[in-house]
């Protein structure tokens, strides 16, 4: 009897394993075969015009909808993209060039580095993880039953086996939403490796500003010194007065106070940098990158309606959409019952002979039809397709912003590089000759001077700020590179949800 007992037992588990494992075999069998066609991990799914409509309530997708297209296969291309994500390994400074530092050397370091980028990063990992989660099959039971035990003679023994199965496709579904979430985890690391790559820009050319500044305060200082000597020996010949030495010194001393006031903004930018690459120890050197030459200006309209279109930032809540309308497709099969069979197989003392037992059971829908989630889930639409309104009208607004100070330091570059720059030098020229030979009267000459220092640095001023908008445009008007990242990497709460139906 005991090893009838045994050959049952094994002949159950064998039979239970391959059940299950039959069942997540062909189940990877689909999911392998669209891989080869997949788009990379960056595709996100279309979404018309007409389904951005708040007020129109969406109806239940059938689950053959969803599983038609290659949702499988796109997720394993999505969890590839995961995998080759690099982990938080200790990266070392750039090396700058012979000059100073790049660019596109500082754009790596911050890249490489970044905490919110590190952070998004192991978010995205997290919604992969949860996606092979929530599609996993249930796992069996097996045990052991005896009855009538007291009674000897007439007691029976039974090894049972039994499984879950699942029904309507609800884990393909599963999968289906947590991939639409791991999608748009995707997109927000893509769109928090923008606002580095922009901040970083920014702070690069405002840094560039400041030093260009500073070399130029220092040949004004130099100016100033032979002017201030020029004073002394015109008060000495009796030719000048104690008046323009003082007016000299007065304007050198401003010169001094312009530089130490540009060098603690120079300072603080390399200082913000550091911050953002996450470099700590990165101390301030020369910046060798020239300010981007820009010249022309653009069709606003035109450029934000491309920004909408290729901004990471909205192809993740596009993809939100996507992952809301899956979820909603998914609580309305919810109710259809899972089936759970058991079968045992046992020895009966009484009879000395072996008996089988089968028992089929599912849950009968008669209070619980998922209604409340259903409501929530469409909810949840109507929520995450304003939501995608709102990220459009915000990065309208953002280039609203960054257009005027485009346009206006754009104006500023033109104007004093073709006109205002060159007089002023000129002027400065003619009324250093001027002074010299006794023509002009100081004032002049001081006015001269604070034109042609002032003029230079707004032009350089107006430069950084125009390079600087220029790189948030080509940014997608994405900033902020440090701010709190949000975790919408989901959950494995479909897959409870799926195991328990009562």
């Amino acid at each position: 009897m005991k090893n009838n007992l045994f050959y049952l037992a094994a002949a159950l588990l064998a039979g239970c394993g391959g059940c299950a494992a039959d069942n997540h075999r062909r189940s990877m069998d689909r999911r392998s075969t669209h891989a080869s066609h997949v788009t990379p991990a960056k595709t996100q799914t279309a979404i018309s015009r007409s389904d951005l409509s708040p007020l129109a309530e969406p109806a239940v997708i059938p689950a053959s909808g969803l599983l038609d297209d290659n949702a499988s296969g796109e997720g394993n291309a999505v969890v590839a993209a995961v995998d080759t994500i690099p982990q938080n390994t200790p990266i070392e400074p750039p090396l700058p060039t012979s000059n100073g530092m790049t660019l596109e050397q500082l754009v790596t370091l911050a890249l490489d580095n970044n905490p919110a980028v590190k952070e998004l990063a192991a978010t995205t990992q997290k919604a992969a993880g949860y996606r092979t989660q929530v599609g996993l099959y249930a796992n069996p039971t097996v045990g052991y039953q005896g009855q009538q035990l007291a009674d000897r003679g007439t007691d029976q023994h039974t090894i049972f086996a039994e499984q879950e199965f699942v029904t309507a496709g609800k884990l393909e579904l599963n999968r289906r939403v947590q991939n639409e979430a791991l999608r748009a985890q995707l997109q927000e690391l893509e769109a928090q490796k923008l606002r580095v790559s922009t901040d970083i820009q920014t702070l690069y050319y405002q840094a560039l500003g400041y030093q260009k500044q500073l070399d130029l305060i220092k040949e004004f200082r130099a100016l100033m010194d032979k002017g201030f000597e020029l004073a002394q020996q015109r008060l000495k010949a009796a030719e000048g007065s104690k008046i323009d030495v003082l007016q000299t010194k007065v304007q050198r001393n401003e010169i001094d106070l312009a530089y130490r006031q540009t060098q603690a903004r120079y300072d603080a930018a390399w200082r913000e940098i550091a911050a953002i690459a996450g470099m700590q120890g990165l101390t301030p050197m020369p910046l060798v990158t020239e300010f981007p030459l820009t010249s022309e200006t653009m069709s606003w309209d035109s450029v934000a309606s491309t920004i909408v279109a290729s901004s990471p930032e909205y192809a993740a809540s596009q993809a939100r959409i996507s992952q809301a309308r899956a979820e909603l497709a998914r609580h309305g099969v919810q109710a259809v019952p899972n089936v759970t069979t058991q079968f045992g197989a046992g020895y009966d003392n009484g009879t000395d002979s072996g008996m089988m037992n089968l028992q089929v059971g599912l849950p009968i829908p008669v209070f619980n039809k998922n209604q409340g989630n259903i409501a929530a889930a469409r909810a949840e639409y109507c929520r995450a397709v304003m939501e995608a309104k709102r990220i459009e009208n915000a990065i309208r607004a953002r280039l609203a912003i960054v257009s005027s100070d485009f346009e206006t330091s754009l104006e500023a570059v033109n104007v004093y590089g073709a006109d205002i720059l060159p007089g002023a030098k000129e002027a400065l020229t003619l009324a250093e000759t001027a002074y010299k030979a006794g023509e002009m009267d100081f004032i002049q000459l001081l006015v001269a001077r604070r034109t042609y220092f002032e003029s230079n640095l707004q032009y350089v001023n107006a430069q950084s700020q125009l390079a600087s908008a220029r790189a948030k445009v080509d940014g997608f008007v994405l900033s902020g590179s440090l701010d709190a990242v949000i975790d919408r990497s989901g959950s494995d709460s479909l897959r409870g949800l799926t195991f328990g139906q009562k």
